[in-house]
């Protein structure tokens, strides 16, 4: 079975996949980190 990955908005065959030199996420490990609290199994309202 061919391993298929998700770059860029597209599916592509894993040994196509790559990303550019100048993305920025490459560089500077930029990413989106998203929490949503609970207390006591309830979620938490600032």
């Amino acid at each position: 079975m061919p391993r298929i990955v998700y770059v860029n908005g597209q599916y592509v065959p894993y040994a196509h996949a790559s990303v550019h030199v100048e993305d920025r996420g490459f560089q500077f490990a930029d990413g989106v980190y998203e929490v949503i609290g609970c207390i006591h199994g309830h979620l938490a309202d600032e």
